[in-house]
């Protein structure tokens, strides 16, 4: 993985890096392997992850079909609305 600082901001090639990791599933993966984790464990969590992959699938489906309303939109933040400049 690689990122370009540019300008020599340092604070925002950190962002960028962290969310790349983010996105690549990076903590996920650190935090499952500070400790040994039971093949029955394993599967079990894994199974529970593909059902809840399968619901949501089967959610946005259903959505698009106009079977289930569209998710609510979230509203705005006041703070993210005004942003120093």
């Amino acid at each position: 993985m690689q990122v370009l600082v540019r300008d020599n901001n340092i604070d925002q090639a950190l962002r960028v890096l962290k969310k790349k990791m983010q996105r690549e599933g990076l903590f996920r993966e650190m935090k499952a392997r500070r400790a040994y984790e039971k093949p029955s464990e394993k599967r079990t969590r894994e199974k529970a992850e593909a059902i809840r992959r399968s619901r949501k699938v089967a959610r946005k489906k259903a959505q698009r079909e106009g079977l289930l309303p569209p998710p609510k939109k979230k509203p705005m933040d006041a703070r993210r609305l005004a942003r120093p400049a």
